[in-house]
């Protein structure tokens, strides 16, 4: 960097006058004393001329301003020994002070910058106190976001608990209702069906009486000519009354080979009732007999080991069915 040079030193000669010392090198002067007078101090009025500036830079620069305060400091001088007023003081700021200023602020010669251990400015500086206050801070404020959120979660949980535990409740409560409701519908069916078996009940009678089961529908046996049981064996003595079971008309009675004596009652619906191995007849065929009326009496006629009563259902006149199950069907219960 560049700087100004010291203005040059002013000699007096002995005659009184002041002379300015140019530095060698340069193209000015010499220069004569300067007496200022009214008409040259005068300002000059129209244009202005102004002087193209040479080559030199700063330091040509720097010259001409030195002269130039000199000779403002010789013409204020000689002005003030003319008027008789007090000199004014100039003074000259210490350019070695304000070298050495700008050298700490920018860098030596090297264009290294220098370091100052004062900071210029406190702005955006934080001690360790107050970076562990500002930490501690933000440590807080995560932690209770933290606890916020899993008092939220807990919140959560606990309403899915209690909503499930609400929703259970009422799928336990209306399990219930509906089981309730069923066995309620259950039991009433159950009563309607009682109540239809006991009007049927009235309607049905068993039989024969003082009787005791032997041989059941489906048992095996090579004594049957199917090679099962399609009947129910009622066993009571020789001439125990056999009745009706149902309202109906008397369609077979005689003799039925291996079946003895047998009276067949078809009822309303069309279902065949046969009573077998009886010791007599008692109605004809094309007979209407009613419930409980006497047909016949027990005995063992046919292939039979026993007196007995053999007796078989054939709904529509078709294959035989248990003839427990169909009288049970009637509210009955051999």
């Amino acid at each position: 960097m560049a700087f100004n040079r010291p203005a040059q030193s002013t000699s007096f000669a002995p005659d009184g006058t002041r002379t300015l010392d140019i530095a060698p090198g340069t193209d000015e002067g010499p220069w004569e004393e300067w007496n200022p007078t009214e008409d040259s101090v005068r300002p000059v009025r129209g244009r202005h001329r102004v002087a193209k500036q040479r080559g030199g830079g700063l330091a040509r620069s720097s010259t001409v301003l030195g002269v130039g305060v000199m000779a403002a400091v010789g013409a204020g001088g000689l002005a003030t020994a003319q008027s008789g007023k007090p000199p004014v003081s100039i003074s000259l700021p210490d350019l070695s002070s304000v070298t050495d200023s700008a050298k700490a602020l920018i860098g030596d010669d090297s264009g290294a910058p220098k370091s100052s251990a004062t900071p210029l400015s406190s702005v955006g500086r934080t001690d360790a106190t107050g970076s562990k206050d500002a930490g501690e801070a933000l440590r807080a404020r995560i932690m209770q976001q933290a606890e916020s959120q899993q008092q939220r979660i807990a919140r959560a949980a606990a309403q899915a608990a209690e909503d499930a535990a609400v929703k259970k409740a009422a799928a336990a409560a209306a399990k219930a209702q509906d089981d309730a409701q069923a066995k309620a519908a259950a039991e009433k069916k159950k009563a309607e069906e009682a109540a239809r078996l006991a009007e049927l009940a009235k309607q049905f009678t068993l039989p024969t009486s003082s009787y005791t089961l032997t041989s059941r529908f489906g048992d095996a046996g090579a004594m049957w000519s199917s090679g099962y049981h399609t009947g129910l064996d009622f066993a009571a003595p020789t001439g125990t009354l056999i009745k009706a079971v149902h309202s109906g008309t008397i369609t077979e009675a005689g003799w039925a080979g291996s079946y003895g004596y047998r009276t067949i009652l078809t009822l309303d619906d069309g279902t065949e009732l046969w009573f077998c191995h009886q010791s007599s007849i008692s109605v004809t065929v094309g007979q209407k007999v009613g419930t409980g009326d006497v047909i016949g009496r027990v005995g063992a006629t046919g292939n039979v080991t026993g007196p007995h009563l053999h007796l078989e259902v054939h709904p529509n006149g078709g294959a035989a069915i248990d003839p427990m199950a169909w009288l049970q069907s009637k509210g009955l219960n051999p």
